[in-house]
């Protein structure tokens, strides 16, 4: 699992505790409603249109690049690294549409969910694919409650500003290494 812009987004809000069962319920939702739609043709559907595939690929790629820089430039900003810059939404609606935006807006989303999983899940015999979407689904319930609530049990230590520091130099890294790896294919 990559810390990406939906997972920094979730540590963010775990640390702040800031509406975190509505932001790791949203990010649930979204994860089950994508994986179920590419497990139920969505992704192979993607998969065989090479301009879709393309439209996935190198806005991806520009997603990922683009936030991993975000991320570093923060880096150079000493007195804004911590959980709190970049700032958690005040209202639930607010804290809804942020994790909604990050989680949809997302063309990574939608690789990992609906071509990845989807993929892999339609090479199931039609009778074993709800078990395989099952499984998948519960991993997201569980990545999402342990970052969210993990991080709201140890925001103490994570809210640190040099650990956040290292949570924003390692998710800057992962997410320029996988733009990189998407636009290389």
């Amino acid at each position: 699992m990559a810390i990406g812009a939906q997972n920094a987004h979730v540590l963010r809000m775990g640390i702040l505790r800031n509406h975190v069962a509505l932001t790791v319920a949203a990010c649930i939702v979204v994860d089950v409603l994508l994986i179920g739609l590419g497990v139920a043709g969505a992704g192979a559907l993607i998969e065989s249109s090479a301009w879709l595939m393309a439209c996935a690929r190198w806005g991806g790629a520009a997603f990922l690049l683009w936030y991993g820089l975000r991320a570093w430039a923060r880096l150079a900003h000493p007195g804004g690294l911590d959980a709190a810059s970049g700032a958690a939404p005040g209202s639930a609606m607010a804290a809804l549409g942020t994790v909604l935006a990050m989680s949809l807006l997302n063309p990574h989303v939608y690789l990992d969910t609906v071509v990845l999983l989807g993929s892999i899940g339609g090479r199931y015999p039609a009778e074993q694919r709800a078990v395989f979407s099952a499984g998948a689904m519960t991993a997201s319930l569980l990545w999402f409650t342990a970052l969210g609530f993990g991080a709201a049990r140890f925001a103490g230590v994570l809210s640190r500003p040099r650990v956040w520091q290292g949570i924003e130099a390692l998710t800057g890294a992962v997410m320029i290494a996988l733009a990189v790896a998407l636009a290389l294919g």
